[in-house]
């Protein structure tokens, strides 16, 4: 009779240890991402309130940048302070908008450096 041969498949410990390694830390990494863009989702809604609020249409900087303040009391915005806010008018009405950036470290002296522009012209 004849020997005959099996080929194995699959997967080695080296290979699949080595799949693990990155899921975990594209899992890490997206865990530390997702709060700043929820941040930035809650920004961009309190923006939006405030701009097409009746009461403020006609008020100066400082009372629409103290009302947004006041909306975000109770969400944990840390990302931006209310003087890097920037209030513009227009025909439209009120715009706000800003510009801020978040770290977040990742690990060791590595970190992942994140722009938001968030405006109340595109909620």
């Amino acid at each position: 009779m004849g020997t005959v041969t099996i080929k194995q498949r699959g997967v080695s410990i080296s290979g699949f240890l080595t799949v693990v390694a990155v899921l975990v830390f594209l899992a890490i990494s997206g865990m530390k991402l997702i709060p700043a863009y929820i941040q930035d989702k809650t920004i961009r809604s309190k923006f939006y309130e405030v701009a097409h609020d009746p009461d403020l249409q006609n008020s100066p900087a400082n009372v629409i940048r103290s009302a947004f303040s006041k909306r975000v009391t109770v969400t944990d915005i840390t990302a931006l302070k209310t003087e890097d806010i920037e209030v513009t008018k227009d025909a439209s009405g009120i715009i706000l908008s800003a510009s801020y950036t978040v770290k977040i470290p990742i690990f060791g002296n590595a970190s992942l450096l994140l722009e938001f522009n968030p405006s109340s012209a595109n909620p």
